[in-house]
């Protein structure tokens, strides 16, 4: 296994997989709480983190396959953000088996076609490469940022974000991501475990959206966070790990489970 890993904790399993354009550091304030009651795997997604930069096309699919059996973890709780939950619900999907329940944190959706406004900007952004400087800069100025970036974390993220963009222009052969066919969008009635959808207030107007679609999801709840933008796991994390975990003892006998009470 060449993606870099930690385990926290003790319990049944948790893998958090982190958003593009970050590492598994946003996990930082997250991860320790839910190891209070649970094993918790964080990874570096391939050209992130501590993770070796992609030399071809990538699946995040596969990758997290491999990672889970070279652990030993028959069947995990996956908590995706991003395009983490994105990789997640394909995962689902793909390796139903493996899946005891499915988290996804403001996630994209393969198949989902952006609003013009998003991609609008997106075009602005990467209009900018290959000045990481300027790149930063116009990518943590979107409005699902706003609330990060007008916070005390605003130093942390900007950190990631710069080390993940001085990555892809100085040590990835490749930006081809490979999705399972057909994309998630056509297939979200089959998953078939308990889900929960999370998102903050502060959005592009995309993710209700996407959270309409999954509406189609047959166990799928929803819970949203006021005053949260994208980066909630940063600025939110005690509140989206109460809800995790909340999530994760739904239907079980556990007097243990502190959340909520």
């Amino acid at each position: 296994m060449d993606l870099y890993y930690d385990i926290q904790g003790e319990g049944s399993p948790i893998v958090l997989i982190h958003s593009p354009g970050v590492d598994s550091r946003e996990w930082e304030y997250v991860a320790p709480i839910l190891a209070q009651y649970h094993r918790v795997v964080t990874f570096d997604g391939r050209g992130t983190g501590r993770s070796p930069a992609p030399q071809g096309p990538t699946s995040l699919v596969e990758d997290l396959r491999v990672l889970l059996e070279h652990i030993g973890l028959q069947k995990v709780t996956l908590v995706g953000h991003s395009m983490g939950g994105q990789a997640a619900t394909d995962f689902t999907l793909t390796y139903p088996s493996m899946v005891e329940r499915l988290v996804v944190i403001a996630p994209s959706l393969t198949g989902y076609t952006f609003s013009r406004e998003f991609t609008d900007w997106m075009a602005e952004v990467n209009a900018a490469a290959p000045d990481i400087v300027r790149l930063v800069e116009l990518s943590l100025a979107g409005p699902n940022y706003r609330v990060t970036m007008a916070g005390p974390h605003q130093d942390f993220l900007r950190d990631m974000a710069t080390h993940y963009m001085a990555r892809v222009f100085t040590e990835w052969k490749s930006f081809e991501v490979r999705w399972p066919e057909p994309p998630a969008i056509e297939r979200l009635e089959e998953i078939a475990v308990r889900t929960l959808f999370i998102y903050g207030t502060i959005e592009w107007p995309d993710m209700l959206k996407i959270a309409e679609h999954f509406q189609r999801v047959p166990s799928v709840r929803f819970f949203n966070i006021e005053g949260a933008d994208h980066m909630l796991p940063i600025t939110h994390a005690k509140e989206l790990a109460e809800e995790i975990q909340f999530f994760s003892q739904e239907g079980q006998d556990n007097a243990s489970n502190p959340a909520r009470k």
